[in-house]
């Protein structure tokens, strides 16, 4: 066994494990946002504001089709990492397996849908003419690459089971690297505008997912599959569906949420649609470490519930959200301080620059509530909660639908609701998971029972 590759998470220091696994993810998320960043940074200033309102757009959509793909990865790697943990390290493989299929049908229907209807799509969600057209072509390329994101999703969430969150890392490093090279070359030697940026990020994105599934053939244990690995299990399909369509879903209501705050913002013209999407580019980086966070907590979860050390998980939680406190309270004084001039990286505009800077300022009291949303819906996710996964989801929705369009009703709060909107659905969304943590009712959702001496895994039903 290389141990390299493999992290046992089910002993040894809570924070230390939780750090260090987090820490690889937090580097490559930030890679991964600086390519997003490249792609509005070089729109913005030399394509234009309407062309990065058009980006912006399409930012939510994009999430919204691969949704699917990514809520099944995600059931596949807590399938994986709690059986991991279990020491079930055959069965293990056959997951992994089969997973080929779930994860390249799913990328494949996804990206032909968003292909077929992105101007219809659009369209409803009221988007101006100045940007329809940019934002048609950026969405077709862009989420017409969905399956090369479901499969890089896919091969990170299994190898992220296992405990190794280092091989994605060093491959994103690389495509982030290439990605703002081509951006810079399609934009400003080519022309080719917001579909430069969106083949640039498409090109990158292909050569991460390739990079990524031939190391970890090469190197990984659990990946040196034989042929009847790949027998097709129905058992372990429908538990992968049963586990991961309530995150996809979750994903998807989330993501929808997203893309109705976006169609209210598209009311207001232009230049709120700019400022909002220099803002969510923003809040995209800040989130990244309590999304790494989320993920170790997730993988930290799955591989204890599966031992059935549920004491480690909530241990996990609790010194998590300490972490999330510290990082809150400095990213307050950050966009206090510093609004105007991150604003300001992504376009000219003054009054584009104010209202993100203001903008920023609102959100960032609510960092807090925002970290308790990854740390919570990461350990319940983790442990198999299916339920709570559409409880979040679904809190999202109302509450971004809700207060969008209750606070903007309102004179005195006005465009200033779209932001305020954002908040206050973290704080609904985390004290939603905080409370299901505290219920305890996700210590008896674990998908295995925790004895490693049985040859063949017992499935429980999920409650």
């Amino acid at each position: 066994m290389n141990e390299r590759y493999v992290c046992d998470m089910t002993k040894g220091n809570e924070v230390k494990l939780l750090l260090g696994f987090a820490l690889p993810m937090l580097v490559g998320n930030i890679f991964q946002q600086l390519y997003n960043m490249a792609d509005s940074i070089i729109v913005g200033k030399f394509v234009g504001s309407n062309a990065l309102g058009a980006v912006g757009a399409v930012g939510n959509l994009n999430f919204l089709f691969f949704s699917l793909c990514l809520g099944l990865t995600s059931g596949i790697g807590i399938l994986i990492s709690q059986f991991f943990g279990a020491g079930k390290d055959e069965y293990v493989k056959k997951i992994i397996a089969n997973s080929v299929y779930i994860i390249t049908a799913a990328g494949a229907v996804m990206s032909i849908i968003s292909v077929m209807f992105a101007r219809p799509i659009l369209e409803l969600m009221n988007t101006p003419e100045a940007n329809m057209e940019d934002a048609v072509v950026y969405m077709q390329i862009a989420c017409g690459a969905t399956i090369i994101v479901a499969i890089y999703n896919g091969i990170s969430s299994i190898l992220r089971a296992l405990g190794d969150s280092k091989t994605p890392l060093i491959f994103l490093i690389v495509a982030s690297i290439i990605n703002v090279g081509l951006d810079l070359l399609f934009v400003l030697v080519f022309h080719l505008g917001v579909a430069g940026a969106a083949w640039a990020t498409a090109i990158a994105q292909l050569i991460s997912a390739t990079g990524s599934i031939l190391f970890a053939l090469w190197k990984n244990p659990y990946l040196k599959l034989k042929k009847h690995h790949f027998k097709v299990d129905s058992d372990i399909i429908r538990k992968s569906f049963q586990i991961g369509f309530p995150v996809a879903g979750q994903n998807a209501l989330i993501a929808f949420s997203c893309v109705a705050l976006q169609s209210v913002v598209n009311n207001y013209g232009a230049t709120v649609m700019a400022a909002y999407t220099a803002t969510s580019r923003v809040e995209q980086l800040v989130q990244q470490p309590f999304s790494s966070l989320g993920t170790a907590v997730s993988t930290f979860a799955g591989q204890n519930a599966g031992a059935g050390k549920y004491d480690r998980v909530s241990t996990s939680c609790k010194k998590s959200t300490v972490i999330v406190l510290i990082f809150s309270l400095l990213m307050v004084a950050v966009m206090f301080l510093f609004g105007a001039p991150i604003v300001q990286l992504f376009v000219n505009e003054k009054e584009v620059i104010e209202i993100g800077a203001k903008g920023l300022r609102i959100t960032s009291l609510m960092y807090f509530a925002l970290g308790m949303i990854y740390v919570t819906r990461g350990m319940l996710n983790g442990v198999g909660d299916a339920v709570y996964a559409m409880i979040n989801g679904l809190t999202e929705v109302v509450g971004r639908i809700g207060f969008a369009y209750l606070l903007m009703a309102i004179p005195a709060i006005g465009v200033w609701g779209v932001w305020y909107t954002n908040g206050l659905t973290w704080i609904l969304a985390g004290s939603a998971g905080v409370i299901r943590f505290f219920q305890g009712k996700w210590k008896t959702k674990s998908m295995v029972t925790p004895s490693p001496s049985e040859t063949l895994p017992e499935m429980q039903p999920s409650k």
